[in-house]
């Protein structure tokens, strides 16, 4: 019986190891892709630099918003892997946004960073006002 609870605590062990690496890579790629502008809290610098701390959430409930995300210039042209950026908006939307997450957020993927990159917003701005005002019609 000692054998199996040693093995466990050591997979938790392991598993918050992971975790914790995870945060602290996707926070560091956060410091030095996304700081400098959004400051390392997140509260930005609205209204040129939007806050990434509350209401940018809500755009996460539908595909456009996902891809904004990844869309805008500073996450687009960041010289990081798909993946990487993946964990940088994810670490933005749990760690900086946990609470006001919806209970049935699934994590940005790779796979989404990977197409929203291919097409480049030249208009943030604009871009950013459609998507709030269609959260608005559609909430």
């Amino acid at each position: 019986m000692g054998k199996p609870l040693c093995r466990g605590a050591v997979f938790a062990l392991l598993f918050l190891l992971g975790s914790t690496a995870w945060a602290d890579k996707a926070r560091f790629n956060y410091l030095l892709h996304c700081a400098g502008c959004h400051l390392a809290d997140g509260q930005g610098s609205p209204p040129e630099v939007p806050t990434l701390i509350g209401e940018i959430t809500q755009i996460t409930d539908f595909s456009d918003g996902r891809a904004y995300l990844a869309r805008v210039p500073g996450s687009s042209q960041a010289p990081i892997s798909d993946a990487e950026l993946a964990d940088v908006l994810n670490y933005i939307l749990t760690e900086l946004n946990a609470p006001n997450l919806s209970s049935d957020f699934a994590p940005i993927t790779a796979r989404e960073v990977h197409s929203a990159r291919e097409n480049v917003l030249t208009d943030p701005l604009r871009e950013r006002t459609r998507l709030w005002e269609q959260y608005q019609v559609d909430s």
